[in-house]
């Protein structure tokens, strides 16, 4: 988990990502994208790659990447739950209102 947040970490690979999440896109797409240099873009690609969250494919000279998207959602969702948020339930050393009622059952016009 920890090389997605720090592939998360930086906002040119932020913006790759979301640029891949439209549709798989060739190295040199991506680079126009941005006002770096291709090595630059390269050690970005790169950082990517490690943190599992593209898959590149080579043909002949070019590179085609492609967004991973079970692998952030993976580790968004095992950050979530490391905190409590997301699940219904406070985290362990989350504080609670005594003056806020606790739940009692299925919310009303829900199905149980």
């Amino acid at each position: 988990m920890n090389r997605v947040f720090k592939a998360l970490a930086d906002p040119t690979r932020r913006r790759v990502l979301e640029l891949l999440r439209a549709q798989p896109m060739t190295a040199g797409a991506l680079c126009d994208h941005f006002p770096v240099s291709k090595p630059t873009m390269s050690a970005h690609f790169a950082v990517l790659r490690e943190a599992d969250l593209v898959d590149s494919r080579k043909q002949g000279t070019t590179i085609t990447y492609r967004l991973k998207l079970s692998v952030l959602e993976e580790a968004l969702l095992g950050f979530s739950q490391t905190f409590g948020i997301g699940s219904g339930a406070p985290a362990a050393d989350a504080e609670v209102d005594p003056d806020t009622p606790a739940p009692t059952g299925p919310a009303e016009g829900r199905a149980p």
